[in-house]
């Protein structure tokens, strides 16, 4: 019964991280954040093999998702703490998140709750193709949405590898307990011996 709780829990779990993710690179699309749309892209993958991994009682698949959200943790962390400029990392870098291949950021800069947007007209500092845009009035900022899509990444990774662990050992339990391969072994099982069909007859000779 444990063990059917722990892998509809961890099912659910996968379930949740994929709509998480999914809406998160809908936006990092939208925001050319090409950095986190090829995490997002490899997370969205391995949570896939996860969820596969958990209905088919594969526990090498869910060691590999239990160690891809270690990495996650790792990458949400590292957002977290560029969006909130700790230590020198600084938002102005655009690199780190578009490769150096567009001058967009979050997409939430614009379109985040109650912001009002204003463009500048003739300004010298827009380089070609470019505009330059004042945004006010937000009811938060759009790097705290980022912050927070990120904490929420965290928060579901954390659950997911502490699940993922323990459906893992009861897999791996399973197994040991039940030799799939030499199973009959195990059990001092010994296959018939051939017997002949022909019988022997005793032999009477007269006295």
């Amino acid at each position: 019964m444990g063990k059917c709780d722990g892998r509809v829990t961890l099912v659910a779990i996968c379930s949740l991280q994929l709509m998480a993710a999914f809406q998160r690179q809908v936006f990092d699309f939208l925001g050319y954040q090409w950095a986190p749309i090829l995490a997002n892209f490899l997370h969205i993958m391995v949570v896939i093999l996860g969820i596969f991994g958990t209905v088919q009682f594969r526990s090498r698949y869910l060691i590999l998702y239990a160690v891809w959200l270690v990495l996650w943790v790792g990458w949400n962390s590292f957002i977290i703490c560029f969006y909130l400029e700790v230590g020198h990392l600084s938002q102005d870098r655009d690199i780190l998140m578009t490769f150096n291949t567009s001058l967009h950021r979050s997409w939430w800069m614009e379109h985040g709750p109650g912001c009002l947007v204003t463009p500048v007209l003739d300004s010298r500092i827009a380089p070609d193709d470019h505009h330059v845009i004042t945004v006010s009035g937000c009811l938060l900022d759009y790097q705290y949405i980022e912050v927070l899509s990120a904490a929420l990444q965290v928060l579901l990774a954390l659950f997911g590898f502490v699940y993922a662990c323990y459906v893992s050992k009861v897999f791996q339990d399973d197994e040991d307990s039940f030799d799939f391969i030499g199973g009959f072994e195990s059990y001092g099982y010994q296959p018939p011996q051939k017997t002949s069909h022909l019988q022997l007859q005793p032999l009477y000779t007269a006295g």
